[in-house]
Formats: C-alpha cells, structure tokens, sequence
C-alpha cells in the first residue's frame, strides 16, 4: 500500500454514513447511532472512527497516517451543523467520546464526557445554558457548569492520565461533608469553583502537568484512551468470559454532548423494549432527574422507575414509547435505548439489542414468534444452550420461616447462597479455596469484573436494572440483587447493618435475583420449573408458566430440526432413566468399570491376585452374573435404544489401595506381629502393576488382552443380557466398544474372540450385538480407514484423544498452569471444555472421513464431556457425526444445540 493510498484510507464516518450491518467497522454502538439517525430518530450528531483506526494504533503505537485530518474535517462539519465551536469562550461545543465494540461489553472500555470544557469555555457554558432559559449565567445555570467541568476532569483524569479515581472521590465527600449533605445536587456553583481547584491539583500532582486546557488535545488524548482501553485488564477478562475474540477492536464515537444535569426539566436514563429479567412485556427502565447518563449505569443515585417519567415529562415520556415500539420493530428484538432529556427535548444516545437473562431470551423468542417478527428458525438461532442450563439450576424453597431482611430489585434471576464478601480480591481468594461467595458492594464498577466472575451472586445497595452491576451479571448468568438501599455497607470494617442486624464477612446470606430479596442465612433450594418439566411432572400444554412453554416450544422444534441424534454417558438404570427423561435417544457410553465398585472391589481382588487360572476362573465366575444384571436392568430402560457398552478401560490397579498406603499399612501390621500374608500378597500385587504413567499404560484393550477371559466374560455377560430381555419382551440394542485401541490387530484380535462368544450365546435369538471401538490414540484418528475394516462404528473419547492430542494429564494441568495459559491468551477456553477444532478436531476429521472411506455407513459419535459442550455440538454436527453423548443432565442442552447447529447450516441466521 503506498503512503498516498494509506493517507486516502476512511478511518472516520459521519452517523449519516453508516447503519446496523456495519458493526464489524463502526462497532455496535457507532453502527445503532448510524441506523437511529437513518431512521429519523433525535440522535446528536456525530462521528465515528473504526475499529480498524484503533487496530492500526494498536498494532504500531501510533495512530494511522491520515486519522488526525479526517478526525479535523469531520469535527469542523460537526462544528458547522451545531453552529458551535470546540473550546469557544464564549458559545462552546462539547462533545463525548465513546467506546463501542462489535459485541457489547458494559462498561468495560472508556468513556469521556464534556470534552471541550477548560477554565475559559466553563463561563461561556454557564452563559450558554442560562441564556436557554432566559435567566442568564446564574444559579442553576453557573452550577451546571461548573459540575460538567468537573466532570470532565474527573473522568479524564482517571481515564486517560490513570490518576487514582479514589482520589476524586474522596475530594467530592469532603465538599459534601463541609456542605453538611450526603448529596451531590446540594452542592451550588461556589462549591464546585472549589471542587474544580481540588480536582486540577489532584490531577497535576499525579501527572506532573495541568490539566489541558487545548480541546484538541482533549479530544485526542481521550480518542487514544478508548483505543487503548481494548487491552484493560478489565476488558480482556470480560472478552475471555464472554469469548469475545481479541483482535476486533474498538471504535471510537464522538457525540455532541446533550445535558441532562441541566435542572428539574432535564435527565437521563435507560429503556428496555420489554422486561430483561422475565421477558414479559411492558414498560422496563430506570429515569434520573438533572443527571448525566453515567450516573444511571454508576448507581450512584437510586433511580426511579421509568413510568415515573410519565407524570415528571409526559411529551417526552409519549415520544419515547413511540420510539422505542419502532425500534424493536425494527430491530425484530429486545432494544436496550439509552437516551437523554435536554430541558424537555427528547435525545436517544444509543440503541442496541439487548442483554437479557436466560428466561427472558427463551420467552421473548416466543413472544417475537407469535407477533409475527421471527419463524421459529430464528427463535431457536436466538437461545443457546448454556442459557437452557442456567435455566435448569434449582430455586429457592421458601416453604419455611425465612423472612427476608431487604428487598432489591431483582436484576439477574437465580438463587445463590455463600458467605459475604466485600471486594473482589476477597471473591477470588475465597473461591479459589472452593468456597461459595456473595460479593457486596455499594455498587460494582469494572474494577471488580474478577470478584464477579469468581462469585455466585452479587448484592449491591445502589443501582437498579441498568446498573454495572445488573448488566454485567446479566450477560454472565450470574445471580444479582441491585438497590437494596436497607443495607448500611461499611467496606472498610467488611460488615453491613440491615434491620438492626449486623452481618461481617464470612456470614452466609442467600439472594433471590428474581424477587430481590435478600435472607440472612442459607435458604433451601428447590427443582426449577424446567427441570420438572424435562422430569414429564409439568405439563406444557396446561402450565401457567410462560418459560416452560417457551422452552417446550423451542425444545420441540429443535428436535423437529436437529440431524444429530442425542444419547447419554450412564452407568447404571437409574441414570439411563433420567436420561430418557431428558430425551435422550440411547446411551453412547457405559463405563463397565463402575460396576466394579462397591461390594464387588473384593471380587476384583481375587482376580488380581489369582496365582493360577483357576483362580483367575473363579473371580471372573462371580463377576459374570452381577455384570450380567446390571445390563438387563439398562437393557429394559433403553428399550429399543442402542446402548453402546465400553469395555473395562482403566489399569486394574485403579480398584486397589494405593502403593504407599499399602506398604505403611503392611508395615505396621508387621510390627505388631499380626498375621499379614493376604496384605502382604496384595501389597505384591500392587507393586507389580505399579506403573509411572498408568494412562499410558496397561489399560483398555491391552488389558483385555493380557489378561485372559477378562474381556471374554463382559462379552458373554452383555450379550446374556440382551437374550434374556428378549424373552423379556425388551428390545436391546447392544453395542460393544473396545476402549484404547491403536492398531487394527488388536481390535481384529478382541473381535475375533467376541464373535465367536456372542455366536455360542445368541443362537436363534433375535439379537443383534454391533462391535467397534473407541478412537482416543491419535494413531487410531491417523488410521481410521485401516480400524474401520473391523469396526462397525467410531465412538470419539475426545477427553483422551485431546489429552493424549496436546501431551496434556487432565488430572493435573488445569489447576498447575491452564490459569497461566488462559490468562496470556493461548487458551479462549481449556480443551478439555470445548474441542479444539483445529489440532484435536481434525484428527476427528480426519478419522470421520477416512473410516467412511473403507466403510460407508460407519456409525459415527462421541461419548467424551465435549458431547455436551454447545460449541463443541456444532463442531461434531459440521463434522458428520451421526450422534453425541453427554451427562443427563446436559442432554436437554446437547438437543438444543444440536437443533441450533442444523439452523445455522441450512443458512437461516438472519441476525
């Protein structure tokens, strides 16, 4: 690229220029701000510089050549439009300067209000806004002034110079103090002159300078700091939380300024289209008189309900609705507006769809169905599967003496219990000893993004639906209870008052994040509704519920939808049953070896310590009926559904006590003089098969193979099962998997014995007992079309194959160093949580296509925890796959993930 091409490069587009579909550019905000304006909406004008200006900056530490005079001459058509000019003495433009990335993350990135301001323009502002009422630069006029100045330099100063915001702050409680009042509106124009001089020396004794007094230089210092606000440590935590990818970028939206602080006539505040906790609809928002739009999401008023705004500014409260209905239509969705009230002119400062709980986004999908804005394609495009989870942990049970102590307002959904913590240092401490945690804080602000992500809820005083706190906790699942302004919160001394009580940290409270409610102690929990619908206990067709019959609804499609089909990893008939609840169609893992727990550790014993055969034979005698029971018993629970039996897997020293425990205790016994012999074999035994690396050791196959009748006598026990069920009147559909395979021989070898027992068993019966293997050694992935031959299915172990893929012992690296490598970015996700779609995902590939290759028609799943995991779902359905098996309890997610994944594919995201 020549310099003439890089200098003629659009890095900065009018609001006129842009529209929704451009969010990769403009990011979310710049790209709504374009549409409201193209739409007819009052939006100020404005400009915006794209996300690829800020990765130019990113990447080279300086802005691109170019940037600077496209910035000028979009600033002077601003200027001309207002008929103001940046910084003028005497009639000067403000403006803001803004964040806004492709996906929305609150509050994470830097926002500047009432640049333009210094100690010139602050008089010709107060004359500015006095003249609007015909009462000159005075009284309300002159205090809004001064308090929009130090606002800016409060703002700038913590965002683009890093000066300590505690500091401000504790200059503002002193101004309050000598004040004698707890608010800042009791604060008049002679207060703030003084508080402007405290805030300009804070400023200059941390920057070693004065405040800038040039606009432009404001303007582009605070351009840089949203620029580099992309790599805030806040930001990066919240994008690893959110999977927000590293590399987009910000872009940067310079608005002319509109005030809310202007007096009664004025405010701001934040709309909702419908409820986003419930999802039902209505009229959802907070309203702040005579204050500037931070103040709502701040918390640092308690805000009023926004149907309030209907008696304090009908007209405006008229022409809101009107917009936020177009919107939302518009939009085909849930709108979060934010917007302004400028001395009784209405302005929308932003629109976007909105965050909402995982009830609201399952009801609001089936509301926007029904009025005729989306098919059900898109309904089910609109949830997810890790919302279906949340959906499914348990409630409250309220059916006792618990009266709550305080009432919030509820603004994330859930039940939490854990013990009181008030910073987020605390939260993370706490949670990484395994402990529950509540964290409480007057109001949350970014800084404490890891306290939240570490704790089960969070319980704040101030603040109501749109605050940090509410928002934040929303897109994440979490739990919150906002605005609880009974509670008397002391950080200092880690305790809070409520109700003449007083709770330190460390006590157990419980907070419903649906009612708001707050209980000292630990309530009792009980099912949600939507696990008992998925139980068959709630009928959807009756249910007064709207989330049951949203999620049924969507759940039906999704299965309707979805070509993979959805099994279960269960080991016993209890877990098959539920499964079956859930909707699970089969089993695609039955681990043997956990029948082999329990009473029946004695009968693994004698086969291990079996000095002949004979003694081997006995053992596997004893073991053969119990197997064989176990398996009638899932056979009849499965009735007609494929169950998909692994062979024992794990090294059999696994059933006995660990070596060194053995040794102390033989050894002791020994000093007593006590009869040890039968320790003393054990103890041989154990040392015999000890192995450095047992799961690269004698395991799966090669113990099916070195010790003999061990594989033979689970055959025999699977394939007897299946005969009896038949005369049963059940239907069995088995499936035997040889675990840890690397080499056609050995899978050839094991077959070869279990033909020829499941032939001698089955007779004339009408069973029909399928053979294959598991592909967990990459070796196998590697010769799919060799182990395909004596194979008729594939079930992926992607927890072995991923562990075995990248060198990695799940038991050990995830708490030694994945936090290391999540934090530096190698790792979005551990995983072993979801596939990695390029190394380990294309040796699945690889072995999909292969296998099909010598054996059209191979039966193709996976059985490892990624069949439950939603992105991974998608992988294995691009894949071919013919099925996944996953928990019971996350079948239900797996279903309707896997109907999202056909959606996707047949091309009907829309959004």
């Amino acid at each position: 690229m020549t310099a003439q091409e890089t200098v003629e490069h659009k890095y900065v587009y009018d609001f006129a220029e842009g529209n929704k579909e451009l969010k990769d550019l403009l990011g979310g905000k710049g790209a709504n701000l374009a549409e409201m304006t193209n739409l007819g909406l009052p939006v100020p004008p404005g400009f915006t510089i794209t996300t690829e200006a800020c990765r130019a900056y990113l990447d080279t530490g300086a802005e691109p050549a170019g940037l600077a005079e496209q910035i000028a001459a979009h600033l002077a058509a601003l200027e001309r439009e207002m008929g103001r000019r940046l910084g003028d003495p005497d009639d000067p433009l403000l403006v803001s300067v803004r964040s806004g990335a492709k996906f929305s993350m609150p509050g994470m990135m830097e926002t500047v209000l009432n640049v333009g301001l210094n100690d010139r323009s602050v008089e010709g502002l107060a004359r500015q806004a006095g003249a609007a009422t015909d009462q000159g630069a005075s009284g309300g006029a002159d205090r809004f002034a001064w308090d929009s100045y130090r606002r800016l330099i409060q703002m700038f100063g913590k965002t683009v110079c890093d000066v300590p915001g505690e500091e401000f702050e504790h200059a503002l409680d002193e101004a309050k103090r000598a004040k004698g009042t707890d608010l800042d509106l009791d604060l008049d124009a002679d207060d703030l002159r003084g508080l402007v001089d405290a805030y300009k020396k804070i400023f200059s004794k941390h920057t070693g300078r004065e405040f800038p007094q040039e606009p432009r230089e404001q303007l582009d210092l605070a351009v840089r700091a949203v620029f580099d606000s992309w790599n805030a440590e806040r930001a990066v935590v919240y994008r690893r939380q959110e999977r927000i990818p590293a590399d987009l970028g910000t872009a940067v939206n310079v608005v002319a300024m509109v005030f809310g602080n202007l007096g009664p006539d004025s405010g701001t505040g934040v709309a909702f289209t419908r409820d986003p906790a419930s999802g039902a609809q209505g009229i959802y928002g907070d309203y702040l008189a005579n204050a500037q739009g931070e103040d709502v999401v701040a918390g640092i008023r308690n805000t009023v309900p926004l149907q309030e705004l209907e008696r304090i500014d009908k007209d405006s409260y008229d022409e809101l609705l009107d917009y936020m209905a177009r919107l939302e239509r518009h939009y085909r969705d849930l709108c979060d507006i934010e917007f302004t009230i400028e001395r009784g002119k209405l302005w929308m400062l932003q629109t976007r769809v909105g965050k909402r709980t995982a009830a609201a986004a399952f009801v609001i999908a089936g509301q926007l169905v029904d009025e005729g804005l989306i098919d059900l394609d898109e309904a089910l495009h609109r949830v997810n599967g890790a919302q279906l989870a949340q959906l499914m942990f348990p409630r409250f049970q309220l059916d006792h003496e618990f009266e709550p102590v305080a009432t919030g307002i509820g603004a994330s959904p859930g039940a939490a219990v854990g013990k009181v913590v008030f910073t987020s240092a605390r939260a993370v401490e706490l949670a990484a000893e395994g402990e529950a945690v509540i964290l409480v804080r007057r109001e949350t602000n970014p800084d404490d993004l890891n306290g939240m992500i570490a704790a089960r809820g969070i319980l704040t005083s101030r603040g109501g639906k749109t605050s940090h706190a509410a928002v934040v906790a929303r897109g994440m699942g979490k739990t919150c209870v906002s605005g609880a302004d009974e509670l008397d919160i002391d950080v200092p001394k880690r305790r809070f008052v409520v109700a003449g009580r007083t709770v330190t940290e460390g006590d157990v409270v419980s907070i419903d994040g649906t009612t708001g409610k707050v209980y000292l102690g630990e309530v009792p929990v009980s099912p949600s509704e939507v696990v008992r619908y998925f139980e068959g206990e709630v009928d959807p067709a009756t249910s007064e519920d709207a989330l049951v019959r949203a999620v049924h609804r969507i759940m039906s499609h999704a299965d309707a939808t979805r070509r993979l089909a959805v099994r279960t990893n269960a080991d016993t008939a209890a877990d098959a049953a539920r499964a079956r609840r859930f909707g699970a169609e089969g089993i695609g893992l039955c681990r043997t070896e956990h029948m082999f727990l329990g009473d029946r550790r004695e009968l693994v014993e004698r086969l291990i310590l079996a000095r002949d055969p004979a003694g081997r034979e006995d053992a596997l005698a004893a073991l053969l009926p119990l197997q064989r029971a176990d398996f009638v018993e899932i056979f009849r629970e499965m009735d007609g559904s494929p169950v998909t039996v692994r062979l024992i897997d794990p090294p059999l020293h696994e059933f006995l006590p660990p070596l060194e425990q053995l040794a102390v205790n033989v050894a002791v016994a020994q000093e007593r003089g006590e009869d040890v012999a039968k320790e003393e074999a054990l103890l041989a035994a154990v040392r015999r098969m000890h192995e450095e690396n047992p799961m690269l050791g004698l395991r799966g196959v090669r113990l099916g193979l070195v010790i003999p009748g061990l594989f033979a006598m689970q055959v025999r026990a699977i394939t007897e099962a299946a005969v009896e069920c038949t005369r049963l009147g059940v239907r069995p559909c088995p499936e035997i998997m040889v675990p840890l395979v690397g080499a056609v021989q050995e899978l050839e070898t094991v077959r070869a014995e279990a033909e020829r027992i499941i032939a001698e068993v089955v007779g004339g019966s009408d069973v029909d007992v399928l053979i294959g293997t598991m592909i967990e050694v990459p070796r196998a992935a590697l010769t799919a079309g060799q182990i395909a031959e004596a194979a008729e299915f594939f079930s992926f172990g992607t927890n072995d194959l991923t562990q075995m893929g990248w060198g990695f012992s799940r038991d050990d690296v995830e708490g030694a160093f994945f936090w290391r490598y999540l934090e530096l970015g190698i790792f979005g996700i551990s995983p072993f949580e979801s596939i990695d779609a390029d190394g380990i995902g294309r040796l699945v590939r690889i072995a999909a296509e292969e296998g099909r290759a010598a054996r059209p028609g191979l039966k193709l799943g996976v059985c490892g925890e990624h069949g439950g995991d939603p992105d991974s779902v998608h992988f294995f359905h691009s894949v071919g796959l013919d099925y996944v098996s996953c928990s019971p309890f996350r079948v239900p997610v797996a279903r309707l993930e896997a109907g999202r994944a056909a959606v996707v594919t047949t091309g009907s995201d829309s959004r």
